[in-house]
């Protein structure tokens, strides 16, 4: 099926119309990763970091429920570069089936992934994870305190609000001030 595609756009390629051959190459480009999924997914358990956060970004590109579990799998990677790859994937495709893995990263010890998974959360319009969100709020990174601010802002529940005029009285300026503009632009 795949190389069927592939086949048909490399003969596009050859189209009279720049603008054909253009949307071609684009395609190509797009199919690229899918025809490689066996290879990514092994690559996935690859024994250098770099292999596997490449195959993981690669991955990204692969719209296919198949790379789902392989990428929920790979939320328990012992390097947090790998983790906050993944937590970055499946927050840009804003799977819903990934939501009780993705919330995980939110206790994670290293700080890049918490931040990366307060990031992800809210690319979801889903009011249900308020008080996930909220426990981000406590965190002692203020950027990551800040990143929920902008998630819960995102996510758009009037739910929100509580946590928001609580941060209004943080001892961490940036904390507050994401707070008030974050009541500003929060859902009524």
């Amino acid at each position: 099926m795949l190389e069927d595609r592939r086949i048909a756009l490399r003969k596009a390629l050859e189209d009279e119309e720049s603008e054909v051959r253009g949307a071609a190459s684009e395609a190509l480009e797009r199919l690229e990763p899918a025809l490689h999924l066996e290879r990514l997914l092994t690559e996935l358990h690859a024994p250098e970091r770099g292999h596997r956060v490449r195959a993981v970004f690669a991955l990204e590109q692969v719209r296919s429920e198949a790379v789902i579990k392989p990428l929920c799998s790979a939320l328990d990677d012992p390097d947090p570069d790998v983790r906050s790859a993944v937590v970055q994937v499946l927050g840009s495709r804003a799977e819903p089936s990934v939501l009780p893995d993705l919330v995980k990263g939110l206790k994670d010890e290293s700080p890049a992934v918490r931040l990366h998974t307060v990031e992800a959360l809210g690319r979801f319009s889903d009011s249900r994870l308020v008080p996930y969100l909220a426990t981000a709020l406590r965190d002692p990174d203020p950027e990551i305190v800040v990143c929920a601010v902008n998630s819960l802002v995102s996510i758009g529940s009037a739910a929100g609000e509580k946590y928001l005029l609580a941060l209004l009285r943080d001892s961490r300026p940036e904390v507050r001030q994401a707070a008030a503009r974050g009541l500003g632009e929060l859902r009524i």
